[in-house]
């Protein structure tokens, strides 16, 4: 409901943007992290570990995508590039354009994100990549990618703890 509601909205705060992405895909790796502790009958301490695990993850999953949709090669991701904004979703990335572009680019993306208009997309994936908010988001999901390996420092070094380590790495350096 809170992205519904964001749709098309230039305005919106990298903190509602960050509030968006941790309702809706941080919670559901959250959850299923949860819940494969909870099948597996761990104990209350793995359980929340397992949580803030799946929690960061998906934050980093969803930072990734969102700059996959600048960054990407539309037979990779196997959506179109700049879907995003043809939906008038405003993701980090254009979020960070605006905060450090010219007020031209920041007009520009304004109203890309305001129109869902992506005649320009040339243009706004030039102002992202120039303004360093493709790298920026990258970093922000590498930050998350680092607090959900801190989580895994607190379960027993297994092959499953090995495992989720590799799917960390694995989310952010993803091109799909």
């Amino acid at each position: 409901v809170l992205q519904l509601m964001n749709m098309h909205n230039p305005d919106v705060s990298v903190d509602d943007y960050l509030r968006v992405i941790r309702f809706k895909t941080a919670k559901l790796f959250e959850a299923s992290a949860r819940l494969g502790a909870v099948l597996a009958e761990a104990d209350p301490a793995t359980e929340e570990a397992c949580a803030d695990y799946g929690r960061s993850l998906g934050t980093a999953f969803q930072l990734v995508d969102d700059l996959l949709d600048y960054e990407g090669a539309t037979e990779q991701l196997g959506k179109n590039v700049g879907d995003d904004l043809r939906e008038g979703k405003p993701t980090l990335p254009l979020l960070l354009a605006m905060e450090r572009g010219s007020p031209a680019e920041r007009d520009l993306v304004r109203h890309a994100i305001r129109h869902g208009e992506v005649a320009r997309l040339a243009d706004i994936v030039a102002i992202v990549r120039s303004t360093g908010a493709l790298s920026a988001t990258r970093d922000a999901a590498r930050t998350e990618a680092n607090k959900a390996r801190s989580a895994l420092e607190r379960l027993p070094l297994t092959p499953f703890r090995g495992a989720l380590l590799d799917l960390s790495v694995r989310s952010v350096e993803r091109s799909s």
